[in-house]
């Protein structure tokens, strides 16, 4: 161990807490369990939305804000996770939380109205929103050094694993069951993280007593509406025709000036409950783009590969399979990811290797053809599992070295501050990721249209052929030879259409290998940390704090 490493160590052997975890397994497992709820649940109700249209009967235009209800109003809980957390405890926050999420999923499939739906949304949001902040700070404060590493690689998997395993378990639901267990599997499931908080997570410890301005609840709640109205904003910008909808601009300007207000609050009155001088390193400002490009290059098979499939009528059983098998290793991908750290290999040298598997498997997935099914898809998920499991992995561990080495356990407002940011990046991330590559797929379709459409002119003796012969095949189930003639040419418009599609996700696999090319040039730039995952667990080999008279 280094000098400064082991001065690092013995920094925080005196601000770790001595009521660590009793049960620090169960405290894992609500770590893990908690934040791959929150996954799966939004990713279900994605798949399910068209399902849940049919149910209460509303169009495209109604079924587009049930998804931004929810996620919305996830982005906008965030902020408002700091001051709670800081105010009531992280544990105490969770378990309320936990069970009105418990009643509320249970409770949406019998839903009577659309806006019942939204409201109860917006609450499934708001509650299962404080997942991933709080279990972050819980590990960090309380988990035991020496699952650290296991941890953040199992917590890690379970949240890009629910995106991939999602399609293939709602299609079951869609052929088994029904399509209410979208919602129902929360219901399900979170009463176990519920219990596996109360019995794991330790009783919160005495707040300590705080000088200067008092805490400001103003402030938080000016940059969670900020950030809620942004948000909503992109998810419906592309729907909107963007700056052309009014709604669109109200979104914006209404988000920014609530935004403005909270710098203006902050400004005049420093909310102490929030440290936000700390999160102004280089290395945390790197690894958070590092985390958005992630959001992005996971959309190869959280968006891209299912759309390429999607878009020839498949649904989600069919098309799950395509990246199925890229969540089923991935748990034992991380466990191994988090031994490889254990034994003392750098964080960003694992954050490296996955980013540069992605990119070699999409320029693999860019030999994409209309011909292909989920069946072509196999070939890769294997190297897609190592890609993703290793880049988070990796990714989080070294988010979570930088939050040790920069100080961010001195005080309990550090942690809440840096998991608050990181949730914030993550789902704003994640949404202006989507936005951009749905924005990418609408515009390059108009162009591979043009250009393909360039060769299909009327008139030309292939085209014509073309057409001739699909109407004789048409003919004896048309009403007449002109009927014939205009299904013909409907049908050389459609394979129009699906060449340009196919060339589109040919060219957005193309544009996340760039990005994962681009993210390890950003992961060359992040300075070493003093120290790595085997001196933390070193920590817990190591005698306790010596408690002082004023500490006792």
């Amino acid at each position: 161990m280094s000098n400064a490493a082991a001065n690092r160590v013995a920094a925080l052997r005196s601000v770790l807490p001595a009521d660590l975890a009793h049960s620090p397994l169960l405290g894992v497992a609500a770590v893990v369990m908690g934040a791959g709820t929150a996954s799966l649940a939004g990713r279900l109700l994605s798949l399910g939305l068209a399902d849940l249209r049919g149910h209460l009967g509303i169009g495209i235009d109604e079924g587009a804000w049930i998804g931004t209800a929810f996620n919305a109003s996830t982005m906008f809980i965030g902020p408002l996770t700091v001051y709670l957390g800081a105010l009531l405890g992280p544990r105490r926050v969770m378990l309320v939380c936990g069970v009105v999420f418990t009643v509320v999923s249970a409770c949406l499939p019998f839903a009577p109205s659309y806006r019942v739906l939204v409201v109860l949304l917006a609450i499934a949001g708001l509650s299962s929103g404080t997942f991933y902040p709080l279990t972050i700070s819980f590990a960090l404060l309380n988990v035991p050094l020496r699952f650290l590493a296991l941890t953040l690689g199992v917590y890690a998997t379970c949240i890009e694993g629910a995106l991939n395993f999602a399609p293939s378990l709602y299609g079951f639901y869609l052929n088994h069951l029904s399509w209410a267990w979208m919602f129902w599997t929360s219901a399900v499931i979170t009463p176990v993280v519920t219990a596996c908080v109360y019995f794991g997570m330790p009783a919160p410890r005495p707040r300590p007593q705080m000088s200067g301005p008092k805490p400001s609840f103003a402030g938080f709640l000016y940059a969670s509406a900020g950030l809620a109205l942004l948000f909503a904003a992109l998810d419906q910008g592309q729907r909107l025709d963007w700056w052309r909808s009014g709604v669109f601009t109200a979104l914006v300007a209404s988000g920014t000036l609530f935004l403005l207000c909270a710098i203006v609050r902050r400004m005049r009155a420093p909310n102490p409950l929030i440290d936000l001088p700390y999160l102004r390193k280089w290395n945390t400002i790197a690894l958070a783009t590092g985390l958005f490009s992630f959001r992005f290059v996971l959309l190869a098979t959280a968006f891209v590969i299912p759309q390429s499939l999607s878009f020839r009528g498949l649904d989600a059983s069919q098309f799950g399979p395509a990246v199925l098998w890229t969540a089923m290793p991935e748990m034992v991908l991380a466990v191994f990811a988090a031994y490889l750290l254990t034994k003392g290999l750098d964080s960003r040298l694992l954050m490296a290797l996955g980013f540069a598997t992605i990119a070699a498997v999409c320029v693999v997935n860019a030999q994409f053809t209309s011909a292909w099914a989920a069946e072509n898809y196999f070939r890769t998920e294997l190297p897609m599992a190592v890609g993703q499991s290793f880049a988070f992995v990796g990714l989080v561990s070294s988010l979570i070295l930088q939050a040790f080495s920069s100080g961010g356990l001195d005080s309990p407002y550090r942690v809440l501050t840096f998991s608050a940011f990181l949730h914030g990046v993550r789902i704003f991330g994640g949404q202006l990721g989507t936005t951009l590559m749905a924005r990418f797929i609408s515009e390059q379709e108009k162009v591979h249209s043009y250009l393909v459409g360039l060769h299909v002119q009327p008139g030309g003796w292939i085209e014509d052929h073309t057409v001739r012969l699909l109407s004789a095949g048409l003919a004896a189930r048309s009403n007449g030879s002109a009927g014939a003639a205009g299904r013909a040419v409907g049908l050389v418009a459609g394979s129009v259409r699906q060449q340009a599609y196919s060339l589109t996700f040919v060219d957005a696999f193309h544009l996340i290998a760039w990005v994962s090319v681009a993210t390890l040039l950003l992961i060359a730039t992040v300075r070493r940390f003093p120290l790595n995952y085997r001196d933390l667990a070193a920590l817990d080999a190591g005698p306790p704090p010596a408690r002082t008279r004023d500490q006792s």
